[in-house]
């Protein structure tokens, strides 16, 4: 059934009659949903809607995608509403991103060969050469671009090169461990996802499994969020959190939270890819 079908995702100004709307778009040209999902945000005023539909008859063949949207566009503009319409069979094109530690970029990689993740990893790019062996042994090429203060602009010119030579849709800093610049961040503006180290907007900045263990927490957690200018504040994906106690060590906080990082980055990764994720303001609208 997936092989077959689309998923629909909008956004726009809330008002009755769009859900109407929507399936009755559907029903007028044979379509069957398989999946709906809709939010009214009360605060923003704004409606957000996930559909994934396929031929209401098997033997029917879908309806091409070119035509698909352009048949959309009118109930689209009725209602004031920004649409995206996507085959399941695309798979979203994902470059990874990794500096020294390793633990998300390898969950991410088995995760994609397992078929747990619908994604293709065309590319890694790092700032050292730590992970070149582990990218050979799932057949990915890996390309060291090292950056300095002075080689920044440089490094982020080829990276933007690179995205355009393998048509990346998303970019994944997993454990990428350095600021990009506003222009960067601009022209990737909702294709790239962090995996903060700390359960935001606490324990910024370096070593917060340090930070965390000096006050004496009780719980640490990972944040999954949207890439933007400013620095750990964009929309937030995805989140969890680990309970631990007085008697680990930094160490010994470090192991837990990178099980944590893995799991959160990987589900950040898959709700986004599964276009199950769409922006409300600062803030994000998940149907997962």
């Amino acid at each position: 059934m997936a092989s077959s079908s689309f998923i629909l995702t909008l956004s726009g100004p809330d008002r009755p009659g769009i859900v109407h709307a929507v399936t009755a778009f559907l029903v007028q040209h044979n379509l069957n949903i398989v999946d709906s999902s809709q939010f009214g945000d009360l605060t923003s005023k704004r409606f957000f809607m996930r559909v994934q539909f396929v031929a209401a008859v098997e033997t029917e063949a879908m309806p091409e995608l070119e035509k698909l949207c352009a048949a959309f566009e009118p109930t689209a503009k009725s209602f004031s509403m920004e649409f995206e319409i996507h085959p399941t069979t695309q798979k979203p094109r994902v470059m990874i991103m990794v500096s020294k530690i390793g633990h998300c970029l390898n969950d991410l990689l088995f995760r994609q060969s397992t078929g747990q993740l619908n994604i293709e990893v065309p590319l890694i790019i790092s700032n050292h050469p730590d992970f070149a062996a582990l990218a050979a042994t799932y057949n990915i090429p890996f390309i060291h671009l090292p950056v300095t203060a002075d080689t920044k602009a440089q490094q982020e010119a080829r990276i933007l090169e690179l995205v355009q030579e393998y048509k990346i849709d998303l970019i994944v800093l997993a454990r990428y461990m350095q600021v990009l610049s506003p222009k960067l961040c601009e022209a990737m503006s909702g294709r790239i996802i962090n995996i903060h180290h700390s359960f935001l907007p606490s324990f910024k900045g370096a070593k917060p499994y340090h930070q965390a263990y000096d006050r004496g927490v009780k719980i640490i957690g990972a944040t999954a969020h949207f890439v933007t200018s400013d620095l750990d504040e964009g929309p937030i994906i995805e989140q969890n959190v680990v309970r631990v106690n007085h008697g680990m060590s930094p160490k010994e906080l470090t192991h837990a939270g990178s099980n944590v990082e893995s799991n959160v980055l990987a589900s950040a990764v898959k709700y986004v890819t599964e276009r199950r994720v769409l922006l409300n303001g600062h803030k994000t609208v998940v149907f997962n």
